[in-house]
């Protein structure tokens, strides 16, 4: 099978490294790529326009690819899925319509109401007076912070202000509607959140194990919103049974109403949960694999992940087998450039970045063969090991390897549920 991967970022080296140990698959390609990418998955051309359906669909054609994974969401949004399958070509990832699940916060709210899917109350905004008028009514409910202020489209993890201070949450908001957008306010979900990732072809649905992210920039929680600084799976504090109550009360309920609404989802949906006070509820849906769980979610799968792909895209999931664990955990630590996630500086040399486990995300090679930075979030350090706590000493010992100069990672990832301080009410 030869199997092209659309997309430049540490998911999509995860992808190609789960891929690439696939014997199913005869030829791998990753495009646009990074330098760590174009080792083991070279692209076939330069110059890919992810956010192009034409031009994706053409890559795919001129390589002769029988299966297209599609990485990031804005391709998704834009419509390269449904470009490659007028193609001909079996594409892993949702049609632009079911794409809005994750491209509109609003649109994901109207479907989690029709299915009966547990969500945070929500207020949409689309002006400065609604804007007022929905953060009197969080406060009126909650009884004061915190506030939550989401852009409404895309903002790659990093458009939601959560705060105590009503100042703070009104700028955001007003900064995203002078801008030409809307905004979602959301009453505050409390408790651990959890990143639950489902395989489906439209019908059936296949979750795999659940995982943790870590969002804030600094230890302890402190800081901006990022793309997302680490993550581990699986999760020693999940409550038993947690996977079966979210494939059957959330999951299934929403690719089942995506299916009456005639905008059939494919692909990868993945869930954002809060097991709250008052039990699970959706944070938010994303139309893909999630960076950077997917660098833990990939290494515990033994099932092999092209064949389980193409059967989403295909239609033939429901003859899937069932799929296969490896016992033990991962962590991952997202390495991020100085000034991430404001104003992150590129262009440094990075040594250490052929290191096991060392997975690329925003990095590029120099003319003269040398790895340097070119993103915010530059590596994810990833390892495996007999149990968290080993899984997370693994990892830190690989970022200890690499050197990028005034890099910046947090010290804490999975440290909490190595301790036994993450509890569910």
């Amino acid at each position: 099978m030869r199997v092209l991967v659309i997309g430049s970022g540490a998911r999509e080296h995860a992808l190609c490294v789960a891929l690439q140990s696939d014997p199913a698959v005869s030829a791998l390609a990753c495009a646009p790529g990074n330098a760590g990418t174009r080792r083991i998955a070279p692209p076939p051309s330069d110059g890919l326009t992810v956010t192009d359906p034409v031009a994706v669909a053409g890559m795919a054609q001129e390589w002769q690819a029988d299966l297209v994974v599609i990485g990031p969401e804005v391709p998704l949004v834009a419509g390269a899925a449904d470009a490659v399958r007028e193609a001909g070509i079996p594409c892993f990832g949702p049609s632009a319509q079911a794409a809005q699940l994750e491209g509109s916060k609003s649109f994901a709210k109207h479907v989690m109401t029709a299915a009966g899917v547990p969500t945070a109350r929500a207020w949409a905004v689309g002006g400065p007076a609604e804007l007022e008028t929905a953060l009197d009514e969080v406060a009126a409910l909650t009884g004061g912070a915190p506030y939550v202020v989401k852009d409404d489209g895309l903002a790659a993890g990093k458009g939601v202000v959560v705060t105590s201070d009503r100042a703070t949450a009104a700028a955001h908001g007003r900064a995203v509607l002078d801008a030409g957008g809307s905004v979602l306010v959301e009453e505050y979900l409390d408790g651990p959140e959890v990143s639950l990732f489902a395989v489906t072809d439209g019908t059936t649905v296949l979750p795999l194990v659940p995982a943790q992210d870590h969002k804030r920039r600094d230890d302890g929680d402190a800081g901006p919103n990022t793309g997302g600084m680490g993550a581990y799976a699986p999760l020693p504090w999940a409550p038993a049974g947690l996977v079966d109550e979210v494939l059957a009360g959330v999951l299934q309920p929403t690719v089942d109403e995506m299916a009456r609404r005639g905008e059939a989802f494919s692909g990868l949906l993945y869930a954002g949960l809060a097991l709250t006070s008052r039990g699970v509820r959706v944070v938010e849906f994303n139309a893909r694999f999630g960076d950077p769980e997917t660098q833990v979610v990939l290494p515990l799968l033994e099932t092999p992940l092209a064949g389980l792909l193409h059967a989403a895209a295909t239609g033939t999931l429901a003859e899937h087998p069932p799929l296969r664990w490896r016992d033990g955990a991962a962590v991952t630590v997202v390495v991020a450039a100085a000034g991430y996630p404001e104003a992150p500086r590129t262009g440094d040399p990075i040594t250490g970045a052929d290191g096991d486990g060392v997975l690329h995300a925003g990095t590029t090679a120099s003319p003269d063969g040398a790895v340097v930075s070119a993103g915010g979030r530059v590596l994810a350090v990833t390892a495996v090991g007999a149990d968290l706590a080993a899984a997370r000493q693994a990892a830190y010992e690989r970022v200890a390897g690499v050197r990028l100069a005034d890099a910046h990672w947090r010290t804490d990832i999975a440290l909490a549920a190595v301790e036994g301080r993450i509890s569910v009410s």
